[in-house]
């Protein structure tokens, strides 16, 4: 056979057949056997011929849909390559770096500070030091740490009288003890505070005082006249916060994140993460202008040029002993409130006669505490530079938005101000760009009143699905690339995605937006800029790890400070979670957005007072 193909072989045996039967019959005569012999030679030689057109047409169909065959047989390599890899990765768990405790890899990547920028920073890590439970050989059994059902506040009287009046400020003692119910005797707690009223549907967020010997101040101005019912809540003990403290120094990748690499048919998929151990070669995507670093594990057989998406990995697991867990127990002892001792409530009568407001309900003159505003109906009232409108009709919206370009940037808490004004609007046609659900970049178009709308996240770290390489740009990036002008607004939010690594990570990304953002309103200086501040969300356990309020507290701080002096407005996101009756969450309940959408409407249209001489 060898050399020969079938089709030559079966014909080479037809023929042979033939002949030697025919000779056969020419010598012997037609006998029957001969007349058999015949028979069947005549059979096989009409069969050959049979089988050989077939072959023939198969080769010419082979021929013909070559290239077809070729490309099936791409797909199917292919859709083994890929059941191969997931079969693997079912089997083999993701290789995640190993991190070295005794070091931090993030804080100090990227284009070094200039003397100044490092100034700042010191001052910055200053001013939000914490204090925290005194040293030890070996952490606190759980019966040592604060206990909010053994914990107490008071309120303390007024001076000379018990009576309370609009423009008074409210102050109550909290002591702290422990399981044992033995008194705390060093500070750290962190503890909320709020005032509220039901009835009134006011509230107004208070501002605790850290005495460290176990005690705390809860301080409130009083806004309004009627009831009005104090709420201290201990979300973390001191214990936990230096647990919190110290994963974030040490553990920078308890969230990771992962890019798929793609060439063809091949597909590979890697740990990334702002700061990697080099444990292997890296593919280095550091931003060109900014000097952001970002980092991938480098594929095996694809080049760092094919990067094709980003995302999430998921979240390191076993960060806690089984000690420290007992820190962080719903129910127990993360966000439980703290009861009084005596009466948690107080009346409040109008304003003594010799202050002077507008309303029971308007800002008091001086006011020793200074929030940014407080509920009264379920309305926010801004205490500071701004009247405040309500846009309950989308009539309204449309009118304020009339000619305007509104670029959002930033995590899902502002892309949660885009949906909202989306549903609020009818007019506004959200024009599909084919991006994933929930991740972007998102755009909506009202071409009668010439209004675009447009959001899109923020670079990395950002702990979304799936965001394609192309898409990942840098807020000081975008700003950069805006024309401004009396007709632009910038709103930016970024804090939610920043607290697992150290804080001189968000400190060099708001430098560099604060950089943009300087350049912008001098080549611009007409364009509005709006800052979403963090805010409080529900937590456990699992959540506290990665996404405490004290992360974001501290975070806030910082941003507070950067941006003090700049010519951007805040829409306090931080006092209107806290201040209000409904439970905390990352993504607020629409009436708390919906007061956020009025604050950032106001700002862009301006109750005009009337002239009296009009």
């Amino acid at each position: 056979m060898s050399g020969t193909s079938c089709t030559e072989h079966q014909s080479s045996r037809t023929k042979q057949c033939y002949h030697r039967w025919c000779d056969d019959k020419s010598e012997n005569g037609p006998d029957h056997g001969s007349q058999k012999k015949i028979t069947m030679c005549r059979n096989v030689s009409k069969y050959g011929l049979f089988f050989l057109f077939l072959a023939l047409s198969g080769l010419i169909f082979l021929l013909r849909n070559i290239h077809t065959l070729e490309n099936w047989n791409c797909h199917t390599i292919s859709a083994l390559y890929q059941l191969q890899s997931r079969i693997q990765s079912s089997f083999n768990p993701v290789n995640l770096p190993t991190f070295h405790h005794n070091r931090t890899f993030c804080a100090h990547l990227g284009q070094k500070p200039t003397p100044e920028e490092e100034l700042e920073e010191r001052y910055l890590l200053d001013s939000i030091t914490w204090p925290g439970p005194p040293p030890r050989s070996s952490p606190p059994a759980l019966r040592q740490t604060s206990d909010p059902v053994h914990s107490l506040f008071a309120i303390l009287p007024t001076k000379g009288e018990r009576e309370w009046h609009v423009g008074d400020q409210l102050e109550t003692l909290v002591q702290m003890h422990d399981f044992q119910g033995r008194p705390k005797r060093y500070g750290g707690d962190f503890i909320l505070a709020r005032l509220h009223s039901p009835e009134l549907g006011a509230g107004v967020a208070g501002k605790v005082l850290d005495h460290k010997n176990g005690f705390y101040s809860a301080m409130f101005p009083l806004l309004w006249v009627g009831s009005a019912q104090i709420e201290i809540t201990l979300v973390h003990s001191s214990e936990a916060v230096a647990v919190l403290r110290r994963l974030r120094e040490e553990r920078p990748d308890r969230v990771f994140f992962k890019s798929m690499y793609r060439l063809g048919f091949l597909s590979e998929t890697t740990v990334c993460n702002m700061c990697l151990p080099p444990e292997q070669p890296l593919c280095n995507y550091t931003d060109l202008y900014t000097g952001e670093p970002w980092y991938c594990y480098k594929p095996k057989m694809l080049s760092c040029d094919s990067r094709i998406n980003h995302a999430k990995g998921g979240y390191q697991k076993h960060l806690i002993t089984n000690k420290e867990a007992l820190l962080f127990q719903s129910g127990v002892n993360i966000k439980v409130p703290i009861h009084a001792s005596g009466p948690d409530r107080i009346d409040v009568l109008p304003p003594r006669k010799e202050v002077e407001v507008e309303s029971s309900s308007a800002k008091p003159e001086p006011v020793k505490l200074a929030p940014s505003g407080y509920y009264y109906e379920d309305s926010w009232r801004p205490l500071g530079g701004v009247t405040m409108r309500q846009f309950n009709e989308s009539s309204a919206i449309t009118q304020c938005l009339k000619n305007k370009v509104i670029n959002m940037y930033g995590d899902s808490t502002v892309r949660q101000w885009f949906e909202y004004i989306i549903d609020s609007v009818p007019e506004l046609k959200e024009f599909n760009l084919h991006s994933p659900k929930n991740v972007g970049p998102f755009m909506a178009v009202d071409s009668t009143h010439n209004i675009l709308l447009k959001y899109r996240c923020h670079g990395p770290p950002i702990r979304f699905s799936t965001v394609m390489a192309s898409e990942m740009r840098y807020v000081s990036n975008e700003l950069d690339g805006l024309s401004g002008g009396p007709n632009t607004v910038v709103v930016i939010s970024i804090w939610a995605h920043f607290s697992t690594f150290p804080v001189e990570v968000y400190i060099r990304r708001l430098r560099h937006i604060r950089q943009s953002l300087v350049r912008l309103l001098d080549r611009a200086p007409g364009t509005m800029v709006v800052i979403r501040s963090g805010n409080l969300q529900a937590v456990d356990q699992e959540v506290s790890l990665y996404n405490s309020d004290w992360y974001s507290l501290q975070l806030d701080e910082v941003l507070r400070s950067m941006l003090k002096g700049l010519n951007v407005l805040l829409v306090d996101a931080w006092e209107m979670s806290l201040a209000h009756h409904l439970p905390h969450a990352l993504h607020p309940p629409p009436v708390i957005v919906k007061n956020m959408i009025d604050t950032l409407l106001s700002y862009i249209c301006p109750e005009i007072k009337k002239s009296i001489f009009a």
